[in-house]
């Protein structure tokens, strides 16, 4: 309690009305199950579209298992029931991978039987690899080299740094200014056209482009005593101190060793800087900077015809006296295209400006990092790549063009195609078929948990599917009992369970009696659509994903009331089996929902039953709406804990709960004419014994008429007489 120590006025906020209670949404699903890419371990992030889900988790094409050393082709159900989801209203998505032996310690890479494409070029030096296991991780990779901007810049100063190399124009030097720890010249007083270090206060002369004597011809001749003369003392008024250098780039560093590319507008002959840099004729040079800008080093092995067939490390301020035949300085980047299954595929993911150079915001492993620091990042890459650690970026450069596919990039004389710069990944496998165990998941506090076990952390699926379960008979019920106990653990999940394909009135029938659960509903037969890989006109799939879009889209639009059923299935061109009236006399009272088509009405989902003996629970929507009931009573009351278990508090709780039924019953969804009719909430001395009071256990009895569909629609006529 407050406090009063000294006079004044206090002013303390209360609250005079109850706490209200807010319902939970029920249309969020979540789907287990194999997939072409994407994550294997960790808490799902949320898809809200298609488009979204085939970013992260890959298309719907066929996966391929390794069965006993045969391949298995098995379609892609998990992304097929993903489409059908949100075709039919669904808006938000939880996916978890599974694939075989995720759980056991000893598999691959990141716990995985299914491996990793990689490049299998041998390279060491720079190392491209598929972010997710799988076969979908065999991409192509295709770089196209471009130039940057112009960084040429040309810079007249009145100071220079330690170290910096710049172009000296200096005139009538006196002797004087000759330091004496430089070599001997009586050519003094002279005019000075160097490219010189800065030492502390003096230049150093690296290399001379002229050097005259006052007045007279040339009496210095490179590489004599003067290379190493140490200037100092210098006049400014007769002094010009150029730096001639490649600036930083837009949006990004020099680093040593990067790419760049130096083009001359006529030939420019340095040979009076030294008499090893001949250029001869050339106009191009290619070669690497270094991090400071101001020495271009020319690569012979990229540079064709360079006078000599040498490297030569060339400071840029040997151009000082020609600087007019400078063209421009350009560093080397390129961008990057992934494409699905090999270098004609479609371009899944593009990135651009990345230099070959390391330590650079734009570097290969800084876009591609293996680690993403963003989850973003890390769901939507389909490729990283890792640097050896001392790596320079004459080396990334060198094992980029090693691991080119010569095929690509020289295409035979007859192609109209450009060269193209492809780098393939290859040796991903889908691994061997998935079993109940790797559904189930497991829990992992470092690498993160699978499975189903990867949901538990999600308070707001409330729908579960795993339709890629039903296309193997071997397995088929093991998994869905994985899915069965994680409905049952989780409390307010419901499963939707799918048949197997083709299965009979009597299969369908005997199948059935593995369960009675009110939080599971079996649909029967499955749907055949439009097959979205093209590589077929139509497939059929399990209709778990179309039903839990109902679910979801009847919640919204309708509510959670409302019985799922008697809902048009969107994407179906039919259904694999035609179900007719006789054939669901047999199959409904068993609590297996059937798909129907009707004339001029189309294709429905005509059933809405649990696969429950208790006539309780019986239909699905009235099961799903006590869930909804009850999670959002419990989640909104979370405050009572710990408060005085006393009158107030009981109170409290009968007015918040009392209230939230009033709107349920006044929006329709609860049965009876009046409030009193529809529901009742008790939280007394009635409730609970005082044994439970001290014990600090509080009981509120709620009791609610819930609706249930009128599956049955009886009209009863017999003829009257007039006067009747």
């Amino acid at each position: 309690m407050p406090e009063y120590l000294a006079p004044g006025v206090y002013m303390e906020e209360v609250s005079f009305r109850a706490k209200s209670i807010e319902g939970v949404g029920t249309s969020v699903a979540s789907i287990v199950g194999p997939t072409r890419s994407g994550p294997l371990r960790g808490i799902p992030e949320v898809v809200t579209s298609y488009a979204e889900f085939t970013r992260v988790f890959g298309d719907a094409d066929d996966l391929v298992f390794d069965d006993d050393g045969d391949d298995l082709t098995v379609s892609n159900y998990t992304a097929h029931a993903a489409r059908a989801f949100f075709d039919n209203g669904g808006k938000q998505l939880y996916v978890s991978r599974v694939v075989r032996e995720v759980n056991d310690a000893s598999a691959d890479g990141d716990g995985s039987s299914a491996t990793q494409a990689a490049s299998d070029a041998g390279v060491t030096d720079v190392t491209f690899s598929a972010r997710f296991p799988g076969a979908a991780g065999d991409v192509a990779i295709e770089l196209f080299w471009k130039d940057s901007e112009n960084l040429l810049t040309t810079t007249n100063l009145s100071a220079t740094e330690e170290g910096d190399l710049v172009y000296l124009d200096a005139k009538n030097v006196p002797a004087a200014a000759k330091s004496s720890t430089g070599p001997a010249n009586t050519n003094f007083p002279l005019d000075v056209r160097a490219v010189v270090r800065r030492t502390g206060d003096d230049f150093i002369v690296v290399g001379v482009a002229q050097l005259f004597e006052l007045g007279t011809t040339t009496v210095f001749v490179p590489n004599t005593v003067l290379a190493g003369l140490r200037v100092a003392s210098l006049d400014p008024a007769t002094t010009r101190v150029t730096r001639i250098a490649a600036r930083r780039p837009n949006g990004g560093v020099l680093a040593a060793e990067t790419p760049a590319v130096l083009r001359l507008n006529a030939a420019a002959s340095i040979t009076a800087f030294n008499p090893a840099f001949n250029l001869g004729a050339l106009l191009e040079l290619h070669g690497f900077l270094d991090a400071s800008g101001t020495t271009f080093s020319v690569e012979a092995d990229l540079t064709p015809g360079l006078p000599g067939g040498a490297d030569i490390e060339l400071p840029l301020a040997a151009f000082g006296a020609t600087l007019t035949n400078v063209k421009s300085i350009n560093i080397r980047l390129f961008d990057l295209d992934v494409h699905k299954g090999g270098k004609d595929g479609e371009v899944i993911w593009s990135v651009g400006n990345i230099t070959a150079a390391t330590g650079t915001t734009h570097s290969l492993d800084v876009v591609l990092p293996a680690t993403p620091e963003k989850k973003a990042d890390a769901l939507a890459q389909p490729v990283a790549c890792e640097l050896d650690d001392e790596a320079t970026g004459r080396d990334v450069f060198a094992a980029l063009a090693s691991l080119y596919n010569p095929a690509d990039l020289s295409p035979p004389p007859t192609s109209l195609d450009e060269p193209r710069h492809i780098i393939n990944l290859s040796g991903g496998s889908d691994g061997e078929l998935p079993l109940a165990v790797d559904y189930a998941g497991e829990e992992d506090e470092v690498n993160g948990p699978t499975g189903f076990k990867s949901l538990e952390p999600i308070e707001d699926i409330s729908i579960c599917m795993v339709p890629a379960a039903a296309a193997h008979a071997d397995t088929h019920l093991a998994i869905t009992m994985e899915m069965q106990k994680h409905c049952r653990r989780m409390r307010y999940r419901v499963g939707i369970i799918d048949c197997r394909q083709g299965m009979s009135l009597g299969e369908v029938r005997e199948w059935r009696n593995n369960f009675d659960d009110s939080k599971m509903a079996l649909y029967y037969p499955w749907v055949v659509m439009a097959d979205p890989t093209g590589q077929r006109l139509e497939l059929a799939a399990p209709p778990s994903g179309f039903i839990a879009g109902v679910y979801a889209n009847t919640d919204v639009t309708r509510g959670v009331h409302k019985a799922p059923a008697n809902e048009v299935v969107l994407g179906a061109l039919r259904f694999d089996q035609e179900i007719n009236k006789f054939q669901q006399e047999l199959l409904n009272p068993n609590g297996i929902n059937c798909l129907r088509s009707f004339p001029g009405r189309g294709h429905r989902v005509w059933g809405g039953r649990t696969l429950s003996s208790d006539p309780e629970w019986k239909y699905v929507n009235v099961r799903r709406y006590f869930n909804y009931l009850e999670r959002s009573i419990e989640k909104s009351t979370q405050w009572a804990v710990f408060e005085p278990n006393g009158e107030a508090l009981w109170g409290n709780i009968r007015s918040a709960v009392d209230d939230f039924l009033f709107n349920e019953w006044k929006n329709g969804r609860l049965l009876g004419g009046t409030p009193k009719a529809a529901y009742f909430v008790r939280c007394d001395r009635s409730t609970m014994t005082q044994n439970e009071i001290d014990n600090g256990i509080m009981v509120c009895l709620v009791g609610v008429a819930a609706l249930k569909p009128a599956e049955f629609v009886v009209f009863r006529i017999g003829q009257k007489t007039a006067d009747a």
